[in-house]
């Protein structure tokens, strides 16, 4: 598998869509199915993003199939979140988008402690986060509003010497 996470551009928009518009893309997220200009807003956001916010293209034999992204909450903490095309599900590409992550957040932004999340349902998502290192650290409650009203979200974190 050729991968590669580069910053995402405008020029994405399209490539973007064709996962976020997917209703399976977005079952444990507050956001989407996203029509094309909800889909346009995310990314214009994304490429305009404050100095704390990277969010980059999940690429696949050069081709957008994914967004990562890495927060930075103040000094020491990052923040990591992925979401990438039903298509590349179970071929280790939401794998390989963290663990890049968090290359970058220890090695280039100096955290101390990455974090990411995800809802108790989503055994996929939770599964990445422990391949990479990261060790479950309890459920935080009530934390995000999808359709079917509030969801918890499971925390899992990893510090630069574990």
């Amino acid at each position: 598998m050729q991968f590669a996470l580069r910053p995402l551009t405008l020029d994405d928009t399209a490539a973007v869509h064709d996962w976020a518009c997917l209703p399976e893309s977005r079952r444990y997220q507050a956001w989407g199915p996203n029509t094309y200009e909800q889909t346009e807003e995310y990314v214009r956001a994304a490429v305009a993003a404050p100095p704390d916010r990277y969010v980059f293209g999940v690429l696949v034999g050069g081709q957008v199939v994914g967004s990562a992204e890495l927060k930075l909450h103040g000094p020491s903490t990052g923040e990591i979140a992925y979401a990438v095309h039903p298509r590349v599900w179970g071929q280790g590409v939401a794998t390989a988008a963290a663990r890049e992550l968090l290359r970058v957040g220890f090695s280039v932004y100096g955290r101390h402690r990455v974090f990411g999340t995800c809802d108790p349902r989503n055994v996929a998502s939770a599964a990445v986060l422990r391949k990479v290192g990261m060790r479950y650290e309890g459920r935080m409650r009530g934390t995000a509003y999808i359709r079917d009203g509030w969801r918890d979200s499971d925390l899992y974190a990893i510090l630069v010497d574990d």
